[in-house]
């Protein structure tokens, strides 16, 4: 009977016994290769390319004076309150600035203990006619915070990144909008709708300041915002590599909730609430929608608008 054999030495396990060792010879084999680089190290990852190119961008960016000396686009955040919702907020900051023999009250205390908890932000302390200086004479009350320059990425990143995800890129650029605080909004709807990034032109247009990034709430540190030369020459690029460029406009020729265009890869140009896109961006859009706004209204606010756009299109991605 199976399994049940009086053979001598018949094998009834499939598990095997002691085996003879290699005498050492194998040594080597079974050696380590040593601990896995990190991925910004590995060749062909997608965090070694943005590695490389923040390297380019590095190189690339022109610099400039900074108020207080050396060089670089630092921007300085003044006076207690606005210094304390800074460092609340969680805006990126490399120094802050306190005036020797200062009056030590809740706002101060407050900034000291959000910087100290923040464990990478240097506390220098100057004397008030140095902190005039920096600030050309600004009410300070005695808190400066410097705010490094931010890094932004290039408008293909923005796709590559998205492409490299396996996903249908979902881009919003702006065209004549000025405030940051708009621009903090419109970053904060993009990540809110799983979006890859906004775009902004070089000039004319609200950067990422620290009132951009206090708008953010946070989102800006994972959402990226890159900076065109020429917005109509990264958009005709955008269209090169099949992404579909709608414009926002009052006189557009279908409603947004009628677009199929969102559910595939596309870029959400959005203009100015008073001048709405330029002509030449307008130009070179290749769908222009309106927003239906049957309570009469004649514009809605930038941050508004994108935030309904970015609703329907997650919502039709979904």
């Amino acid at each position: 009977m199976a399994g049940n054999s009086q053979r001598r030495n018949r094998r009834t396990s499939n598990k095997k016994g002691a085996t003879v060792g290699s005498g050492g010879k194998g040594r080597r084999a079974l050696e380590g290769k040593g601990p896995t680089p990190p991925a910004s190290a590995r060749k062909g990852h997608v965090k070694q390319r943005a590695a490389n190119a923040a390297a380019r961008r590095a190189q690339a960016r022109p610099t400039s004076r900074r108020p207080g000396g050396g060089k670089g686009n630092s921007e300085l955040v003044v006076g207690r309150n606005p210094v304390f919702e800074a460092l609340r907020d969680g805006v990126p900051a490399k120094t802050l600035y306190v005036q020797q023999f200062i009056d030590n009250d809740e706002r101060v205390r407050g900034a000291l203990q959000l910087a100290a908890e923040r464990g990478d932000i240097h506390l220098m302390e100057a004397p008030r006619p140095e902190l005039d200086r920096m600030t050309n004479g600004l009410n300070h009350q005695g808190l400066v915070l410097q705010v490094p320059p931010y890094e932004y990425a290039l408008p293909d990143e923005l796709s590559a990144a998205a492409y490299d995800a396996r996903e249908e890129p979902l881009i919003v650029a702006l065209d004549g909008v000025t405030d940051p605080r708009n621009l903090g909004a419109i970053v904060r709807s993009v990540t809110a709708f799983g979006g890859h990034g906004v775009v902004v032109p070089e000039r004319r247009a609200a950067g990422m300041t620290a009132g951009a990034w206090k708008t953010s709430a946070g989102t800006a540190a994972r959402t990226p915002v890159a900076r065109a030369t020429n917005l109509t020459r990264a958009l005709e690029a955008y269209k090169k590599e099949g992404i579909t460029v709608v414009g926002l406009a009052a006189d557009g020729e279908a409603e947004v909730q009628d677009l199929a265009a969102l559910e595939g890869p596309v870029c959400i140009v959005i203009g100015s609430e008073g001048k709405g896109l330029g002509r030449l961006v307008g130009e070179t859009c290749d769908v222009r929608v309106r927003i239906p706004m049957p309570g009469g209204a004649e514009s809605l606010n930038a941050g508004v608008a994108a935030g309904i756009v970015l609703y329907e299109a997650a919502r039709r991605r979904a």
